[in-house]
């Protein structure tokens, strides 16, 4: 408590609460009641030297606001207000201090010094003041006027910028926090301060509050005329900070940006606007003064974000650009997973693709290759294979810097697989009754294709045991195929073969021959 450099103010206090400490491990002396008597009067003592000093200031800056207006009449306005504050919770602490020697019918000499070996009653204040775990009328009133006298001023100062550590300091001295005593507990500021203590022990607290109401007026008095240090002028407070020309960078690709000296001012803006919207200063802005942004961050590619903080300074708005920018790369969406020996694209179909660059937007990327060709959508291609076993795919990508990226990948092609033949729904080798073939219908289906294929039969062949075969046109059984399937007899096997068929719609792809189809008569 007593180490380092102290101000005569500070070890003052320091004392005093030493003297409070050993009030509570002794018996109550005529000497330590004394010495709180002497330190209320060196309270006193300071707090008259105080209201000259301000008042000299309060001048100063009356006289410089008629001959500077322009630099001065804000701050000698705000120094009046100031002063009124001051001089009303002041003379209210004082009508406090009247209360406490009324009630204990303490009488002050002619010579104005109090009667300090008398004042060691603990029950004052405590009843004025306080009721069982509860603060009386009075005691509420006490709060609320250090409250007032706290948003008063802090009003006055406003959110000017160069203001934030003042209202920072006097927020300290003036603080109502709970405060946690020696076991740990959390008490109240004004039963940790007043309640138990004898009378003069309390009288010269609230001396030492209107002390504080001074160095308030002292402190705010200088600010306004500028007899306080910049706090940011040491380059120590400063650090390094990079700052890049994006946020995303290709590999390869030279890095630039660069790096200036700053520091992070925690403090608040007045309005904070980003790609043109008004952002909530309050849910945005964190304790260190950092502002989190959150957009939506549009296309791929290169993109810019603008905005501005507003901060108030000198009573104007100080406005400051937001400038900067960033790369969007393609969202994943799914994973790359490829079978090394699958790289296939069959002829006689429009083999969707979907080629991309990672990190380059779809207007910067170039695909060729033999039967390729670009559609709707974002990436997305069609390949119509031609002749030949292989076709390769070569993409080209323009970076941000001018310079081209490229890649290519080889697809063996392969025609479509061999359809199989159905006849009432079934495949390869079945049993049916002969009026189930009579009425069938012939058809031609591609198992386990890749694509889904519509796939229509043209003509067939029916070769019943014992009769001529018979060349039927389209998918149904015709008279004559008809009537040689009556004459089967059961357990016959009719062979449906040389099925011709086509892919609906691509008459210039001629598939391979359709698998034959046995039905075994069942009647």
């Amino acid at each position: 408590m007593a180490g380092g450099k102290l101000s005569a103010r500070q070890k003052m206090i320091n004392l005093m609460y030493l003297v409070f400490i050993a009030m509570m491990a002794m018996n109550m002396s005529k000497e330590v009641l004394s010495a709180f008597g002497l330190m209320d009067a060196k309270f006193a003592e300071s707090n008259t030297v105080a209201e000259d000093k301000n008042s000299a200031l309060l001048a100063d800056l009356e006289r410089k606001a008629e001959e500077k207006p322009a630099e001065f009449a804000v701050p000698s306005n705000k120094a009046a207000q100031v002063s009124l504050a001051s001089d009303k919770f002041y003379k209210y602490i004082q009508s406090l201090k009247q209360d406490l020697l009324r009630e204990g019918n303490y009488k002050v000499d002619e010579k104005g010094k109090l009667p300090f070996e008398e004042m060691d009653k603990t029950d004052i204040l405590d009843e004025m003041w306080f009721t069982g775990d509860r603060n009386t009328k009075k005691g509420d009133e006490v709060i609320a006027k250090i409250e007032e006298y706290k948003n008063e001023i802090k009003s006055i100062l406003g959110s000017d910028v160069k203001y934030k550590k003042a209202i920072e300091r006097f927020e300290s001295r003036f603080s109502l926090e709970k405060v946690e005593n020696n076991d740990g507990k959390k008490i109240d500021w004004l039963k940790y301060n007043f309640q138990g203590f004898p009378a003069i022990a309390s009288f010269t607290k609230l001396t030492a509050m209107q002390n504080d109401v001074k160095v308030t007026e002292t402190n705010l008095f200088n600010l306004f005329l500028g007899n306080t240090l910049d706090e940011a002028v040491s380059l120590k407070k400063y650090q390094a900070i990079v700052l890049a020309d994006k946020s995303a960078f290709f590999a390869g690709e030279k890095f630039q940006g660069k790096v200036v000296l700053g520091k992070y001012a925690n403090v608040t803006p007045t309005k904070l606007t980003v790609q043109g919207q008004e952002i909530n200063v309050g849910e945005a802005v964190d304790s260190t003064g950092a502002a989190r942004l959150d957009f939506n961050v549009g296309n791929v590619g290169e993109q810019k974000i603008q905005g501005s903080f507003t901060f108030l300074e000198d009573g104007k708005p100080l406005e400051i650009p937001i400038v900067g920018n960033y790369v969007v790369v393609p969202r994943p969406n799914s994973a790359t997973i490829s079978a090394d020996k699958m790289n296939v694209v069959y002829r006689g179909v429009a083999n969707p693709m979907t080629i991309s660059f990672a990190g380059v937007p779809d207007n910067k990327v170039s695909a060729s290759g033999v039967g390729l060709s670009k559609v709707s959508g974002q990436g997305k291609y069609v390949m119509n294979a031609g002749s030949g076993k292989e076709v390769t795919i070569n993409v080209t990508a323009t970076l941000d810097d001018g310079s081209k990226a490229s890649d290519s990948k080889t697809f063996r092609i392969k025609d479509i697989p061999a359809p199989t033949g159905v006849i009432a729904g079934q495949t390869g080798v079945v049993k049916l009754p002969k009026r189930n073939v009579e009425i069938g219908t012939v058809a031609a289906k591609l198992d386990d294709f890749v694509f889904d294929l519509p796939i229509e039969v043209t003509s067939f062949k029916i070769k019943v045991p014992g009769q001529p075969t018979v060349n039927v046109a389209g998918t149904k059984m015709n008279s004559q195929a008809q009537a040689s399937i009556k004459r089967a007899r059961r357990g016959d096997n009719i062979t449906i073969f040389d099925i011709k068929a086509r892919i609906k719609g691509n008459t210039s792809y001629k598939l391979k021959n359709v698998s034959p189809v046995i039905v075994e008569v069942t009647n």
